[in-house]
């Protein structure tokens, strides 16, 4: 079976949101009548943005106004929060990200320091990122925490351009202490086994769509899923190897609907 027809086949999309339906507070082009087109085929969808910044709720409510409505989501804030309370769920934990990845780690019963005495350090894309922040991250990882990250992305895209993420300020801890994150959210195993059970459906029956090749279409590659690529956001057709080739590649999301008619 060739690639466009088990998307053809497909049951389930799941679908990046920075840089694959929106830009900021831009929509990119035929992005509402995509979404629109999968539910209307009796297909099933699933956001699943890697940015955990903001809390669930943020992020229905601007998809909701930007016309995107009744949709299931997930973030690697979700994943992260599950991973905690299966493998470490008495340990301390201090989140080197947003107040409200804080808030939404506390409502899902994770155990939170604001010193160096914590267990584990996760590190995130902050936003509010401040140098005290950073020492009291380093000091933890120093005295022997577990260092974790939500998700490996480097950069975030926007309508102004692309600012640093997730993965580029984990790298900075890791430069200062020498330790590497055991990175959560795209593309890894635990982010495709909590999708499926979710959904309860298979890795064969889904697609992944987005716009990095490391998270995106990595975690199809990884997991058995179909991935299509489009070149909407961070990843431009020159980056595409032999090694990390999608099974389809897009100017936009705006092309699918075409080949599921």
């Amino acid at each position: 079976m060739d690639a466009f027809e088990r998307l053809k086949r497909a049951k389930l999309f799941i679908c990046d949101m920075d840089g694959t339906v929106y830009l900021g507070d831009e929509v990119l082009e035929g992005a509402r009548e995509f979404v629109d087109f999968v539910k209307k085929s009796g297909r099933r969808f699933l956001f699943f943005t890697n940015n955990a910044s903001r809390r669930k709720e943020d992020y229905y409510e601007k998809l909701s106004r930007l016309g995107f409505s009744e949709c299931t989501l997930m973030t690697s804030g979700d994943v992260t929060i599950s991973y905690l309370n299966k493998h470490y769920p008495d340990k301390t934990v201090y989140v080197l990200g947003t107040r409200a990845l804080k808030d939404s780690m506390i409502k899902g019963g994770v155990r939170l320091t604001e010193d160096d005495s914590a267990d584990i350090v996760v590190s995130s894309f902050d936003t509010e990122l401040t140098y005290e922040k950073l020492c009291i991250a380093c000091d933890a990882l120093r005295k022997g925490a577990l260092f974790l990250s939500t998700h490996p992305d480097y950069n975030c895209p926007t309508e102004k351009g692309f600012i640093p993420d997730s993965g580029a300020i984990a790298a900075l801890l890791t430069a200062s202490t020498g330790k590497t994150p055991k990175y959560l959210g795209k593309p890894y195993a635990e982010t495709a086994e909590a999708i499926c059970s979710l959904m309860g459906i298979e890795p064969e029956d889904c697609v992944s769509v987005g716009d990095r090749l490391y998270t995106d279409i990595a975690l199809a590659k990884g997991a058995g899923m179909l991935s299509v690529l489009v070149l909407s956001g961070e990843t431009k057709s020159e980056d595409i190897n032999s090694e990390n080739a999608p099974d389809i590649v897009l100017n936009g999301v705006y092309e699918i609907p075409k080949f599921l008619a």
